[in-house]
């Protein structure tokens, strides 16, 4: 059941380091070390562009399945026993040791299998820690709570990054810097942040019970399609960053890397103060499915820019309001997500699908985007799909109705 007892500012500290460590092992790969293990000579750019989606694709794929089925079985943890500490624990230690082994290999059908087992340990430990914000948190804080995942996402962007780049640490360096990272905060996290044993009132029953009945829920299915939608609009504007600055733009390699630390830096500025504004906001007026949706709207106008004027200047400014745009609707949409749960003995496995939207996204960016530059030979059609999917987003989400507090 969800507490009615506000946490103190210890265990959303704690929270925010748990998501912080997620993040970055999970987005460093996507953003610089995968495109590098995976690029290819300049007469053939083309084909790194198309391995790189099909890995994270894939990768995406055993997310989608891994986080709802852990969060189901987290729920159904036999009374007494914890919920929550022990798929957190066994999920950060399976992604440090998949980190390892995507670092030693080779590629693109070698990385892509090690990158799958990182996938399934990143969803396994999302699952875990995003059950707590319902299982521990009134309604009046969860806005804070998915505060601090949004703005994680962005931060842990430029830990790794920024380590990485200025370290100037080689591709298999960075995905032990990686492990470490994950394997030690992840456990630390698991261990200080409260998990009350079970009880069997709170076990979902197996009798007349239909699988997956939350989604036969009006408001939740639509919240999802929303979300489902606008994370994709998102993927196509972020995950092929790297492959724009080389090949969109013409950078060096050397120069491509710097521009796009930088590039995270400005988007990284704008996820945290939309985060932390709109979900302060959003705790203080309840008004979530209208923060959602015009925050999805600012994320389409980034899409725009980038389309319109394709230049670096341009760049940073439809990164700053990337930025913007989807640190609200991360922030937002996720406490927006907790407030319409259906049903309080299924938080983990419910909340796992809402993870899935953002692990299906990441799967459908890379090779959506993949196609459209492997079909137009540019970059201009994937930005002018991510702002068209990020307005759709929106839409769906609007249909569903804003629960009464």
């Amino acid at each position: 059941m969800s507490s009615t007892t506000r946490v103190g500012a210890r265990w959303m500290t704690v929270f925010t380091l748990a998501w912080l460590a997620i993040w970055t092992v999970q987005l460093t790969p996507v953003q610089l070390l995968l495109p590098l293990q995976l690029d290819t000579p300049e007469d053939d750019w083309i084909r790194g562009v198309v391995s790189s989606g099909l890995v994270l694709g894939v990768g995406g794929l055993a997310g989608i399945v891994a986080g709802p089925v852990a969060g189901a079985l987290s729920d159904r943890a036999r009374a007494g026993t914890r919920r929550r500490r022990p798929w957190a624990l066994a999920g950060a230690w399976f992604t440090a040791v998949c980190l390892l082994v995507t670092g030693w290999t080779e590629g693109p059908w070698a990385v892509g299998a090690a990158w799958v087992g990182v996938s399934i340990g990143v969803a396994v430990t999302s699952a875990a820690f995003t059950a707590m914000i319902a299982d521990q948190l009134p309604p009046t804080q969860r806005g804070a709570a998915s505060a601090a995942v949004g703005s994680s996402q962005a931060v842990g962007i430029v830990l790794g990054v920024g380590l990485v780049v200025l370290l100037g640490l080689g591709i298999g360096a960075g995905y032990l810097l990686l492990a470490a990272v994950i394997a030690v905060v992840g456990t630390i996290a698991a261990l200080l942040l409260p998990d009350p044993p079970s009880t069997e009132r709170l076990r979902p029953e197996r009798s007349d019970r239909r699988r997956l009945a939350s989604l036969r829920d009006r408001d939740f299915a639509w919240m999802l399609s929303g979300r489902l939608v606008a994370n994709i609009g998102n993927a196509l504007g972020t995950a092929l960053f790297l492959f724009f600055l080389l090949h969109g733009l013409g950078q060096p390699n050397a120069e491509a890397q710097d521009n796009l630390l930088l590039l995270i830096v400005v988007y990284t500025v704008f996820v945290v103060l939309a985060s932390v504004f709109t979900g302060i906001l959003s705790d203080r007026t309840g008004d979530r499915r209208r923060l959602t949706v015009i925050a999805t709207l600012v994320q389409a106008a980034s899409g725009v820019v980038i389309a319109v004027v394709p230049t670096f200047e341009a760049t940073m400014i439809a990164a700053a309001l990337m930025g913007l745009g989807y640190g609200a609707f991360s922030t937002v949409g996720l406490a927006f997500a907790a407030d319409l749960l259906p049903d309080e003995k299924d938080h983990a496995r419910d909340l796992g699908i809402v993870n899935v939207t953002a692990a299906l996204g990441q799967l459908i960016g890379p090779v959506l985007g993949a196609a459209l530059v492997a079909l137009v030979g540019g970059f201009w059609l994937v930005f002018v799909a991510a702002a068209v999917l990020s307005v759709v987003g929106g839409i769906l989400t609007a249909f569903a109705r804003q629960p009464a507090r």
